[in-house]
């Protein structure tokens, strides 16, 4: 799941540029559904042309662009040293014979320029060197400082053309930071782009801050505090840095995460020394307990399409990993190893379960997934 903060982007332009304007039936893929996939060997040249900020404005885009493809692991950008043919010549058009020369399979270009309320625009095309054609082509106006972001998105849109998934360089990562001394830790919410950069807090520290989740649709967080030595579960607003308590709940609430349509957030709620599963409808504050069982049920986690959820529970004697229906209904365990499994997160495509320390992932029956 990506989040954008779309008050960072003054304007964005999206369209196909001459010779996209049909849809190209281009040879080059990615199938990413292997367990081992070749990197793809693509070519980024230099963002050639003038912004009135600094020439290195079009190099620094295309080293995150290039440090973002490789670090996926399904492309190997070239050594531009390696490139026959200039930037400029290009911008005019791609000799596709000297790139596939240095075995190039697909090739970045682009140019910046300066318009006349001081914004930058930026341009992309992305081209299938084999067959000779234009893949896609997009455009952004936006504000000299906002060129990382524009990297970032650009990185999406040749990661989704060629693989055929999502992208996800354009989104941010929210953890807890732990600093201090053994005896004196300090707990603060913090958040970062996906590669590092942007960094800041969000929480002073003065109250212990737990199991932090975005929004899908809103610049929203939800996460466990403790104020006041009271376990609450809350939702930070990113933007405007206010934070509320999620509902008056007579005991423990945690283990908070969003629905996939942003509408409801699902959680743990303890009473008389048992947990169980509750929704809270953040549109009509109605609560509905998903659980009634005489052990414990918590670490809740919605599927991508909100259809299910995947929890973990001590009801057969030891921590397992379940399923069911998003009513609550038709539960399923799923996990019959030894030790104990926790925590679990669906795959984006809704396949697989991760759970555990381990980092291992789950299968999901057919029974289950199906019901």
């Amino acid at each position: 799941m990506r989040i954008q903060n779309i008050l960072l982007v003054i304007f964005a332009v999206i369209f196909m540029l001459a010779g996209a304007a049909a849809p190209a039936r281009a040879d080059l893929k990615i199938d990413v559904t292997r367990g081992q996939v070749n990197p793809l060997p693509i070519a980024i040249q230099d963002f050639s042309g003038t912004t009135g900020a600094g020439d290195d404005l079009g190099r620094n885009m295309v080293q995150v662009i290039t440090d973002n493809l490789n670090r996926s692991g399904l492309f190997r950008t070239l050594d531009p040293g390696s490139f026959i043919q200039d930037a400029g010549a290009a911008q005019k058009g791609p000799n596709f014979g000297e790139w596939r020369a240095i075995n190039a399979q697909a090739l970045v270009t682009g140019t910046l320029s300066k318009t006349g309320d001081g914004r930058t625009r930026v341009e992309f095309r992305l081209w299938d060197v084999a067959a000779e054609q234009q893949m896609i082509g997009m455009a952004y106006m936006t504000t000299p400082t906002n060129w990382r972001r524009i990297a970032h998105i650009i990185s999406d849109a040749i990661y989704k053309r060629i693989t055929g998934e999502e992208g996800y360089f354009d989104s941010r990562i929210v953890y807890v930071s732990e600093t201090g001394s053994a005896t004196a830790r300090v707990k603060r919410l913090a958040i970062m782009d996906q590669d590092g950069q942007n960094h800041r807090f969000l929480t002073n520290g003065k109250d212990l801050v737990l199991t932090p989740r975005f929004s899908p649709t809103m610049q929203q967080i939800t996460y466990m505090a403790y104020y006041n030595n009271k376990p609450r579960v809350y939702i930070y607003d990113i933007d405007t840095g206010n934070q509320r308590v999620l509902g008056d709940f007579p005991g423990m609430t945690f283990a908070p995460r969003f629905s996939p349509d942003g509408n409801k957030v699902i959680m743990s709620l303890s009473k008389n020394g048992n947990s169980d599963i509750y929704t809270l409808d953040l549109r009509s504050r109605s609560v509905a307990q998903l659980t009634k069982d005489n052990s414990i049920s918590t670490g809740p986690s919605y599927s991508p399409d909100g259809k299910f959820v995947a929890f973990e529970s001590d009801r057969s004697g030891s921590q397992q990993i379940y399923v069911m229906n998003s009513d609550g209904s038709n539960t399923h365990r799923i996990t019959f190893g030894d030790g104990k499994y926790a925590s679990p997160v669906w795959s984006p495509r809704g396949d697989l379960i991760i759970r555990g320390s381990s980092i291992s992932a789950s299968s999901i029956p057919t029974a289950a997934a199906s019901a």
